[in-house]
């Protein structure tokens, strides 16, 4: 894995970036994340330049917007009004309308192709120090750089969902960043009230993506053997990892509980974890059986549609929740 370059001369002591309120700021993509993104850096102070397919699309994705900050302010989360932050924003089909933000956030489909068109879209219009992340689960970042004007300037930027509320972020590199790029990026996100990773190589998967696909294969694993149903497997990562990891991480929680007996339970135990290197057997039938989860009240579980808002209403008040409690503990 190759690391960023550093085009830092004299990057010590650099000023921290402007107030947000002085920057515009641009989301391409207005789905449920780019919404939630364009939430955040409006909370954040910034004036918003909103990409839509459509002006049709214009007037519903002002009113979730609006909807989002009333809950940051509920929340205790949006020192303004709603009805006064929202007046930030604009929407518009036109990429021109970028021309003058100091960062773009892309936010369209997990698709390689869709993603590098709507960076040469970008590219096209912003200025060579515009700052353009692409909020990617796992696409490789240097991929993404291809046959771009300024390379150097583009980043995977990884939000969690939803965006405005958690503090989550990763900022990933790929071959052409420059490192004094992403961490100008990082000092933005700071000001977002995030708590920005910053991975100076290309890893597929990043971080988060890394641990939670390898606890997934394990989880189908332990199903398809019959070891275990979703729903004790579920449990048992409520009860566990659930409790401790929003407090301590992995390495902490390991000075905290005694680091020997780890290194034991690793020499036993690694040998017998799942390599494979499949799509597993269950999330294949799943997945063809047309199942999307609560938005169509099918998957792992079954939902009535009144059973679906009522999870995506206690989903969005825990992670509320959740936030408050980790930066209790972490002050």
């Amino acid at each position: 894995m190759k690391r960023a370059p550093d085009s830092r001369k004299a990057a010590k002591g650099r000023a921290a970036p402007p107030r947000p309120q002085s920057v515009p700021a641009g989301v391409v993509g207005m789905g449920l994340m780019g919404r939630s993104i364009a939430t955040c850096l409006l909370a954040a102070g910034h004036p918003v330049v909103g990409m839509t397919r459509s002006p049709s699309d214009q007037p519903v994705t002002r009113r979730r917007i609006h909807a989002l900050l009333r809950g940051m302010k509920r929340e205790g989360l949006l020192a303004g009004e709603p009805s006064v932050v929202i007046k930030r924003l604009r929407l518009s089909e036109d990429f021109s309308a970028l021309s003058d933000c100091a960062i773009v956030v892309e936010s369209g489909p997990e698709d390689l192709t869709v993603k590098q068109e709507i960076i040469q879209k970008v590219e096209a219009v912003v200025s060579p120090e515009t700052l353009i992340g692409s909020n990617t689960s796992a696409l490789p970042v240097t991929e993404l750089q291809r046959d771009a004007q300024h390379p150097e300037r583009i980043m995977g930027m990884h939000w969690g969902e939803p965006a405005h509320v958690l503090p989550f972020m990763e900022i990933i590199c790929g071959n052409q960043t420059h490192l004094e790029c992403a961490e100008r990026a990082q000092q933005w996100a700071w000001r977002w009230k995030k708590e920005p990773t910053l991975l100076r190589c290309d890893t597929r998967g990043f971080v988060s993506n890394r641990f939670m696909y390898a606890m997934l294969r394990e989880a189908f694993q332990l199903v398809e053997a019959g070891c275990a149903t979703v729903e004790d497997i579920d449990r048992a990562c409520r009860t566990d990892y659930g409790y401790w990891m929003t407090f301590a991480g992995l390495f902490r929680y390991m000075d905290l509980t005694g680091i020997p007996a780890y290194m034991s339970v690793m020499r036993d135990l690694f040998p017998d974890l799942s390599c494979s290197q499949e799509v597993p057997e269950l999330m294949r039938k799943v997945v063809e059986s047309g199942a999307r989860g609560i938005e169509n009240g099918k998957g792992f579980y079954k939902y009535t549609p009144a059973q679906a808002r009522r999870w995506e209403k206690r989903f969005l008040k825990f992670s509320y929740e959740i936030r408050a409690l980790a930066r209790k503990h972490h002050e």
